[in-house]
């Protein structure tokens, strides 16, 4: 422990012990959950950084609308930025201003307009607004400490490669709540793996919930102001790869495992939002590096619209979320729903 955790670790338990409490004042009833005139699935996970929320809210609205369902993504639009809504925004108000961030860019461009985007802090006010536009499923994203807002299914996903954060609370740790909150959980995913008993025994101490196993999956590269790139073509190029995500060295690895050629890379905190200086930099690294080419994440892309690449070609990597045993797991999701719908609506 470094001499700024060891200062900041007092605040480690108290954190965590309010967790705990606020949870437990949510079962007792002592704080009233909301409920939504629709059916809530809530994606999430115990601790801060990236398991992949984001793609598997992504699967699951996809999987949804293949069934003909209407469907809303909640999401909070954490460090966005509030800008005129557009024409396409699913709003009942042309004038109305929306918040905007990475996430939202990212939901909006793979989804389009078939889903409905609630953002803002407060869910079950996008919730009803949505409810408003006739959308009946939707999908809460990053929702399992947002006991506010009643679900109908709580989906947890746990990174294999870095399942517990440490096991140390915020503001020491990346653990938002204990252990002990799996208890919660009506599903849990592994990321990242398709094989890891020990994870599964450490999970099996706090939850009896059925585990499944995702991991992402390559989808295609592209170029974004140059060339596009075959599969084949982008493999026998040298690149740079930066990125400002919740675990940036997965992309560095994914990359690899997926056949590419990662000569370096530059890491930018989560959700940076970039400066024409910081591409300059990328550029003169990815040069010193000997690669004509920079790469980074979908969830990068939404913020260098007005960014320039000088001497550098840049490519997007997009990814898609794979499930083993999808069927199962599915049908596991549409049995919580409905079982639950059917005692508490």
């Amino acid at each position: 422990m470094n001499f700024k955790n060891s200062l900041l670790w007092p605040l480690s338990v108290p954190y965590g012990a309010m967790a705990h409490l606020r949870a437990r004042l949510y079962r007792r009833g002592f704080l009233k959950q909301l409920r939504l005139n629709g059916k809530v699935i809530s994606v999430g996970n115990l601790t801060v950084g990236g398991t992949g929320k984001t793609p598997m809210v992504m699967w699951i609205a996809d999987r949804l609308l293949n069934e003909g369902k209407s469907v809303g993504i909640l999401t909070r639009g954490y460090r966005g930025e509030r800008v005129a809504s557009s024409s396409n925004s699913n709003d009942d108000s042309g004038a109305r201003a929306e918040i905007t961030s990475d996430e939202v860019r990212m939901l909006r461009d793979r989804l389009g307009a078939s889903v409905s985007l609630g953002v803002g802090a407060d869910r079950f006010e996008q919730g009803q607004r949505l409810s408003k536009l006739g959308v009946k499923w939707f999908v809460l994203d990053d929702g399992f400490q947002h006991l506010r807002l009643a679900r109908d299914v709580d989906i947890v996903l746990i990174d294999a490669t870095d399942p517990f954060g440490g096991g140390r609370s915020l503001p020491v740790g990346r653990m938002r709540e204990p252990k002990t909150a799996l208890r919660r959980a009506d599903i849990i995913v592994i990321t990242r793996s398709n094989h890891s008993p020990a994870v599964e025994a450490a999970l099996r101490r706090d939850s009896e919930a059925p585990i499944f196993y995702a991991r992402t999956e390559f989808d295609s590269i592209r170029g974004v102001w140059s060339e596009r790139l075959n599969e084949e073509s982008a493999r026998q190029r040298k690149l740079f790869a930066f990125c400002g995500i919740g675990n940036p060295s997965q992309f560095i690895a994914d990359l690899r495992d997926w056949g590419f050629q990662v000569s370096g890379h530059r890491f930018f905190p989560d959700h940076h939002r970039y400066t024409q200086r910081d591409a300059d930099e990328v550029g003169k690294a990815a040069r010193a590096a000997g690669a004509s080419s920079v790469i980074c994440t979908e969830k990068d892309l939404s913020k260098l619209s007005n960014i320039r690449w000088r001497t550098c070609d840049l490519f997007v990597c997009r990814i898609s979320m794979h499930i083993e045993r999808e069927g199962d797991f599915w049908r596991a999701v549409m049995k919580k729903a409905d079982a639950r719908s059917a005692t508490e609506l």
